[in-house]
């Protein structure tokens, strides 16, 4: 099976696209998509991983649906496609960063900025259908992206993972926190950013952590 993913993640996931479930996955995949309308466009559904080829990543924030609403998902999690408002978890996000690192909130919500510069913006489930969130959980995506997490943790080393809120917490269970930085915050949706996602100071975090190891920091 040809799934067009960029290649240096290609190459460690190959296997994944062989098994029965990741088959069934695409055949649900292609029907929906064919009778209905599904978030993101198509050729966005491995945008995450074309931004940012596997030996780029320094940073995976780990999010759960795509956005539901027209043209807002562009297949990086809390990230919208330029020109479109930005949602209120990413608002929240763009306010965090603003009051860690005093820098002013940015236009656009497009977060290819960050994926260009190592940060991997992975969904747990990577489409879904208009305006019904969580209407492709469990159709395998999770198992496709647990393994996204697991050769990324096993294959490198001192990768910063960023996880807002409960569900991405046991979804990053897997990852060695002996390698990496793991930071835990609630999410930054509206309803649980007051109880500690405002103040958890991820952003420098992260950006000190990346320096002591001598990389790059992340131009948030």
């Amino acid at each position: 099976m040809d799934v067009k993913i960029e290649k240096s993640w290609k190459d460690r996931l190959e296997p994944e696209f062989k098994q029965s479930y990741f088959q069934a996955l695409v055949s649900f995949v292609k029907t929906e998509y064919a009778s209905k309308q599904i978030y993101p466009p198509g050729s966005l559904i491995f945008n995450a991983f074309d931004h940012c080829p596997f030996e780029s990543v320094k940073v995976v924030i780990v999010g759960q649906d795509p956005y539901h609403g027209p043209g807002q998902a562009n297949g990086l999690c809390f990230s919208v496609a330029d020109g479109v408002r930005h949602p209120p978890s990413l608002q929240n996000i763009f306010k965090e960063i603003q009051n860690d690192l005093e820098q002013p909130i940015p236009e656009s919500g497009n977060l290819e900025r960050w994926a260009d510069q190592g940060v991997l913006l992975l969904n747990a489930t990577l489409t879904v259908e208009a305006r019904k969130a969580g209407s492709h959980q469990n159709k395998g995506w999770e198992q496709f992206t647990d393994e996204v997490l697991r050769v990324v943790s096993d294959e490198k080393e001192n990768v910063v993972f960023l996880l807002w809120g409960a569900y991405a917490q046991k979804k990053g269970t897997m990852v060695n926190g002996n390698k990496h930085l793991v930071l835990k915050a609630p999410h930054p949706s509206p309803f649980s950013a007051h109880s500690g996602f405002f103040g958890c100071k991820h952003f420098s975090k992260t950006n000190q952590y990346l320096s002591s190891k001598g990389l790059t920091p992340i131009s948030w």
